[in-house]
């Protein structure tokens, strides 16, 4: 638990220590912005991310110009990990929607640790299939229950990544994590502090009451949280790896979710940028 806290980021923590030690050399912390984008889809990923406080949004912009996010990213993952399977351009927009810090690595870099490392190829292998996870499960979610409900998931999701029952999370942010328009949010959000479930809001913060937030929110986030929870876990990667090749998810036919559950911003040398739409 101490050196989990002190590193800060659960995929990292996880690895075993030598593991650990072929990336330490070449990880940077820095803090992020808000609003600041990392990748742009269709650029070509620069920096590997491993978020401590900070948050990011995974946002996929549709032709009608809404921007929608598939995804947010904190401690128990990364952002930019898929580069290190080939050199690839980011599908997605990966945008900071709450300022805080992470480890920063070249993909280059990463990529020699992993070579000589069956955990590190494992923990790759199980953050994508924590994505894959999340991916389906948004889905499912997003078709089968109401907004006021999956803005209560959303709310408990950011909650248990800062801690804080204050999240520094703007309209703009709500509406793009719902795939809804602003009206639509300032309505859900009025019907949960009705309900008691938000305690205040203001123009760029949300005060939470975290028992009667769970009470609002549909049952997804309890199963997405225990499955992400096992996924990304020490004994996760130590039973994934046992075996693995050091280039296992370069070679891997079965794929990486067989068996799965159904400082200041950096400088655009850095990988980031001022968000110009969002």
């Amino acid at each position: 638990m101490e050196r989990r806290s002190s590193i800060g980021n659960r995929l990292l923590a996880a690895l075993p220590p030598a593991d650990f030690d072929l990336l330490a050399p070449h990880l940077r912390k820095v803090s992020l912005e808000r609003d600041v984008v990392l990748v742009r889809s269709g650029d070509l990923v620069e920096q590997i991310f491993f978020p401590c406080t900070a948050l990011i949004a995974f946002v996929m912009d549709m032709p009608n110009g809404q921007a929608v996010a598939t995804t947010m990213i904190g401690n128990e993952g990364a952002a930019g990990i898929l580069s290190t399977l080939r050199s690839i351009r980011s599908p997605m927009t990966a945008v900071v929607r709450v300022a805080g810090t992470t480890w920063q690595i070249s993909p280059a870099r990463f990529h020699a640790a992993l070579a000589h490392s069956h955990a590190l190829a494992s923990a790759v292998q199980l953050h994508m299939r924590s994505l894959l996870v999340q991916f389906q499960h948004i889905a499912a979610c997003n078709a089968l229950h109401s907004v006021e409900a999956r803005l209560a998931r959303w709310l408990l999701q950011v909650h248990d990544q800062i801690g804080d029952d204050t999240l520094p999370l703007t309209q703009e942010t709500l509406s793009e994590l719902l795939g809804v328009r602003r009206t639509t949010v300032t309505h859900v959000v009025h019907k949960l502090r009705a309900s008691g479930a938000i305690r205040s809001n203001r123009r760029s913060s949300i005060e939470v009451d975290r028992p009667r937030l769970e009470s609002a929110a549909c049952e997804c986030y309890e199963i997405m949280r225990g499955r992400i929870d096992r996924i990304v876990s020490a004994e996760g990667i130590r039973s994934s790896g046992h075996g693995a090749p050091p280039h296992g998810p370069r070679r891997s036919h079965a794929g990486p979710w067989t068996n799965g559950d159904k400082v200041h911003a950096p400088t655009r040398g850095a990988g980031a940028e001022r968000s110009r739409s969002h």
